[in-house]
């Protein structure tokens, strides 16, 4: 088992305090951090320490596939770790975007090779050939967009801000409130030439500023409206935010986000774990590169609510159930009450824990207490707040005591 030094990505929108505090480094960091990487992606692998020195995870893997990942791993996903995990602190919104199923990755990542677009390139979008389903785990509130809100709903309040150049659209939305009608309305609104989006985006503000005084059922998602349009002034994401759900998860609650989603997050800290990918489709709430035709064919254009997950389980590890294959995360809470939303109710959390059925590699992160991690030989080692592990297929089974929340990511069915 080896600890982890992880790389920390410093884009515009992180926080200058929630990943500082949590690796217990000076606080407010010097410029925002927005994620913490831990895991083997080429753009940022972590680095493990062995023999006394510090080597990449994406190199110890590559000259030891089935030791670090398992024979079952290497079967199913090949020599690469299927999932990259993340810790991410957003202090304003993250761009409106979406993610790839595996064929347009395969196909979008081939394509942009053969335009010889750089990876390096700001108009590079896909950066591999992997999909990217992810799951978001909220260590607080947090806040964001998600997928397209039920056609009816979206009809209803489109009807009440009265925003003239939607009149048309919203007319036929009303008429006929379903995905087929959402998607010509989305179609619409980004192919718009620049003066009439910046005429749309300025109606759209002016109404929105004056619905969210209202306090009504909408209040909310005007008043984010009107704060990303003071951060992205006539960008056409500010009325793209206006078709999406706006979701507040506790925290411990969890949301799924399969291929296609168009979602953006507000503001808050949370986990991510995803396919070992880094392809992301922007569509506005960014000076970054925007490629409306691409987007409009990633996009999925089902509408309707948000599930929101709960952990489930008994005893101290509770799992957060989703189809990917590619990971799962799950929580250990050990010694003493459980501060999180918790699964079903069931017995306190325990003194301990024992991973006794392993088949792959996993990732262990503690967010809070500390705790002491014995592998099989009986090796003893201390995982406190901020402190991350890797363990190899090859080490077998393992032990946690202490006291606190730990999350363990892990490959899903195999």
């Amino acid at each position: 088992m080896y600890p982890l030094d992880n790389r920390v990505q410093e884009y515009a929108w992180g926080s200058r305090t929630a990943i500082a505090e949590l690796l217990g480094r000076s606080s407010p960091s010097p410029r925002p951090q927005a994620e913490l990487w831990l895991g083997a992606h080429p753009s940022a692998p972590s680095r493990v320490e062995r023999g006394g020195h510090w080597e990449s995870l994406l190199e110890v893997i590559a000259n030891a596939p089935e030791d670090q990942l398992g024979a079952a791993v290497v079967s199913k996903f090949g020599p690469t770790l299927p999932f990259l995990f993340k810790v991410l602190a957003a202090e304003t919104p993250l761009s409106l975007q979406a993610h790839p199923n595996a064929e347009q990755a395969r196909a979008g990542f081939d394509a942009e090779e053969r335009a010889q677009v750089p990876l390096s390139s700001s108009r590079r979008q896909y950066k591999d050939r992997n999909h990217k389903p992810e799951l978001l785990c909220a260590l607080g509130p947090f806040e964001l967009l998600c997928g397209f809100r039920r056609a009816s709903e979206t009809a209803r309040f489109l009807a009440a801000l009265r925003i003239e150049p939607l009149s048309a659209s919203v007319a036929a939305l009303e008429h006929e409130p379903n995905s087929e009608r959402i998607k010509s309305l989305s179609s619409w609104i980004l192919s718009l030439d620049e003066p009439k989006r910046l005429d749309l985006v300025a109606a759209a503000l002016e109404a929105c500023q004056k619905h969210a005084q209202t306090g009504g059922q909408f209040a909310g998602e005007c008043s984010w409206a009107v704060r990303i349009a003071s951060l992205y002034p006539g960008d056409i994401g500010v009325v793209m935010a206006l078709l999406l759900n706006l979701v507040t998860l506790e925290a411990g609650q969890a949301i799924y986000l399969p291929a296609g989603n168009l979602h953006s997050y507000l503001k808050g800290v949370g986990l991510e774990i995803m396919a070992n990918s880094d392809n992301v489709i922007r569509g506005g709430l960014t000076p970054k590169h925007v490629d409306v035709g691409e987007l409009l064919r990633v996009l999925t254009f089902t509408d309707g609510p948000v599930q929101i997950i709960s952990p489930d389980g008994e005893g101290p590890e509770r799992i957060y159930g989703t189809p990917a294959s590619e990971f799962c995360l799950s929580r250990i809470t050990l010694g003493g009450s459980d501060g999180l939303a918790s699964g079903r109710s069931g017995s306190p959390p325990a003194d301990g824990f024992r991973a006794d059925e392993r088949l792959g590699p996993e990732i262990l992160l503690c967010t809070e207490g500390n705790f002491t991690i014995t592998s099989s030989d009986g090796t003893s080692r201390s995982v406190p707040k901020g402190a991350s592990w890797f363990v190899p297929a090859k080490s077998g089974t393992y032990g946690l005591k202490g006291a606190g929340t730990l999350f363990r990511a892990r490959v899903g069915a195999l």
